[in-house]
């Protein structure tokens, strides 16, 4: 399909370090006969002349290439018209926000493929970021309590490390309480990645029975799954198919562990028609031993009552007022510390790339430069030629409702 691949500079603001292939990959990939050249950027984590070194073509011009490779949206003033694009555009559910984009993307007759459409014939999603979000999301909850308990830091920011080894070195020095006791919600490759960085720390992990109803000698974890954290309204058995077809009639059950837990890392996938997990009205509760919420999975308005806004890799933390929840500084007497960067892989730009770039060859670049036989981009392309696809048909008013385009 595609022969002529360009690596596209990051072009959204605030600049995203990532990239989707490092220069080690896209050497590999040209030993394949594939034909790649990457925009001069001086914002990635890998510099320009990191991909000269392994014989990578570095250009500003990439109006030669069949098919464009980005992470994060592309700005509308970079889109080349009838050009084929893949990146995480964010339009399949209609974000008001990019409405502008997916016009523009229909006008300029271009062909645009969604990382996140990419699944495998069961349906499985084969390139995502969640891991890095879990690994960086749980260092950063260890940073917040450090921080709001005024220790001598010894966690330095993951942002200004070189990469995941740097992070662990520092993390390797934190002097984590000996009753320290955390909270997970989420079993996926979130709550994963947060696994990672808890068994880095020398954290154990427990069942949520003994969590709640056992002492323990040193700091202790447990992670929450459906079946542990709702239950029915009506008093019948939990099944956990039948809330993950459909959680209305269910109410969570976190209250408890909020009680005991000192730091909530939140790492699930919430639907929207399910219950709150932590109100409000929990949080008023003066049995409440949470004084950390690292909401990885940061949906406004959701789950998680104190989490108010999404809060920035330059200044990740601010406090919860319990009584009134409103927001106050960071560090206010009494207050929740609460943790909720929506962009936490761009942290780990290296790793996170490395580890999304491996499997974009693995998985789906033989698909991109062979005859897709399983359908993989097929599925995933939202337009072609400047034309929705059937799949993504009800898109089109979306895309309509934006009617200026640079």
């Amino acid at each position: 399909m595609f022969k002529k691949i360009g690596i596209i500079k990051e072009g959204k603001v605030p600049p995203d370090r990532r990239v989707p292939l490092t220069p080690q990959q896209c050497h590999d990939a040209m030993l394949d006969g594939i034909d790649i050249a990457v925009q001069r950027s001086n914002v990635r984590a890998y510099t320009d002349e990191e991909y000269t070194a392994l014989d990578v073509r570095v250009t500003h011009d990439l109006s030669d290439r069949d098919l464009i490779i980005g992470v994060k949206e592309v700005p509308l003033d970079m889109l080349m018209a009838g050009k084929a694009y893949l990146f995480f555009s964010h339009t399949i559910k209609k974000q008001p926000h990019n409405a502008q984009l997916l016009h523009t993307v229909l006008q300029r007759r271009i062909t645009l493929i969604d990382h996140e459409l990419l699944t495998d014939p069961k349906g499985n999603r084969v390139l995502a970021f969640g891991r890095w979000a879990g690994v960086v999301g749980a260092y950063n909850a260890f940073r917040a309590w450090e921080v709001r308990n005024g220790g001598k830091p010894t966690l330095k920011p993951a942002h200004e490390c070189h990469d995941r080894v740097e992070m662990d070195l520092h993390l390797s020095q934190f002097p984590v309480p000996k009753d320290l006791r955390i909270v997970l919600t989420g079993t996926g490759r979130v709550g994963n990645g947060a696994m990672e960085t808890l068994a880095q720390a020398g954290i154990t992990r427990v069942s949520p029975v003994d969590f709640l109803h056992q002492d323990h000698e040193g700091p202790v974890y447990t992670i929450l799954g459906s079946q542990d954290l709702y239950v029915r309204e009506d008093g019948k058995p939990f099944d956990r198919g039948a809330f993950h077809a459909d959680p209305r009639g269910h109410r969570a059950n976190f209250l408890p562990f909020a009680k005991r837990a000192h730091i909530y890392i939140a790492c699930h996938f919430w639907d929207a028609r399910g219950p709150k997990i932590l109100t409000a009205e929990d949080l008023r509760d003066p049995a409440i031993a949470l004084q950390v919420v690292a909401d990885i999975s940061c949906d406004i308005g959701g789950p998680i009552d104190s989490t108010l806004r999404a809060t920035t890799i330059d200044d990740p933390f601010f406090g919860y007022e319990r009584a009134t929840g409103h927001e106050v500084p960071f560090g206010t007497q009494g207050s929740l510390t609460v943790m909720s960067v929506d962009n936490l892989p761009c942290e780990l730009p290296r790793d996170s790339s490395k580890s999304f770039g491996r499997d974009l060859l693995a998985h789906v670049m033989p698909h991109l430069s062979g005859d897709d036989a399983e359908g993989m981009i097929e599925r995933a392309t939202i337009a072609k030629d400047g034309k929705l696809t059937t799949r993504y048909a009800y898109l089109e008013d979306y895309a309509h409702s934006a009617t200026h385009v640079l």
